[in-house]
């Protein structure tokens, strides 16, 4: 299901004294945050004045956080931006909860965790048995996020409630 407001990352500390915010983000590559003009703070928007990477974190100027004291304040906080700015061929973990998970027209219930690997990351999908499906192109048919349906192609060893 695609949500309105996406959470990318967490504000970890600032940076210098003009009211940079160093945040430290929930995605495979800290580029990911340069695409955006705009982000979400505690329910507020927040326009982007600049956004550059630094390591494994971006550093973020906000307009109207000019000090460090302004930008203290944020520490701690979740940044979020809005689905309506990311393309439209992204799909967040967040917004894989719930979908419904389908073999050909067999219904195999739906995804209730995204878990992170090394390799790649796994979909747990639980109905009537569970399944644990890697999120590879080899067995992820398509998703669609409007129609909350994911299809996708199972092989033995996928359902862990066998015996």
């Amino acid at each position: 299901m695609k949500l309105q407001f996406l959470e990318a990352g967490e504000i970890v500390t600032t940076h210098g004294v003009h009211g940079e915010i160093k945040v430290y983000p929930w995605a495979d590559d800290a580029d990911f945050l340069t695409d955006f003009n705009r982000v979400r703070i505690d329910g507020l928007e927040y326009t982007v004045e600049s956004c550059r990477v630094q390591k494994n974190c971006n550093l973020l100027k906000l307009k109207g956080v000019d000090t460090v004291e302004q930008a203290q304040l944020l520490r701690g906080k979740v940044v979020e931006i809005y689905r309506e700015d990311a393309s439209d061929e992204l799909i967040f973990a967040a917004e894989l909860i719930g979908i419904r998970v389908f073999c050909q027209d067999e219904e195999l219930g739906e995804i209730t965790e995204v878990l992170d690997y090394p390799g790649n990351k796994v979909y747990v999908v639980k109905g009537e048995h569970s399944y644990m499906i890697p999120a590879v192109k080899q067995f992820i048919c398509s998703t669609d996020l409007d129609a909350n349906i994911m299809q996708v192609q199972i092989i033995e060893g996928m359902r862990t409630d066998e015996s």
